[in-house]
């Protein structure tokens, strides 16, 4: 009997995962450049919700974007 292999399986397409991280990277660029806007037309919550999404989408373009460079 062969042992399991503890890695997890490599990406099928390694290019398009580093093309899909690096997209949403891109959004989460433009999401934390343009949430200054809503600060200053007063609507503060917007902004504050947006910087959040940015990061959030800045940190599974990361990962993704990694995950990729690994495989």
């Amino acid at each position: 009997m062969t042992a399991a292999d503890p890695r997890p399986p490599a990406s099928r397409d390694p290019r398009r995962e580093r093309l899909v991280g690096l997209l949403v990277l891109g959004v989460a660029v433009v999401l934390l450049v343009s949430s200054v806007t809503w600060f200053g037309t007063g609507q503060r919550g917007v902004g504050f919700g947006q910087l959040f999404l940015g990061v959030v989408l800045a940190v599974v373009g990361a990962v993704l974007y990694r995950r990729s460079r690994r495989g």
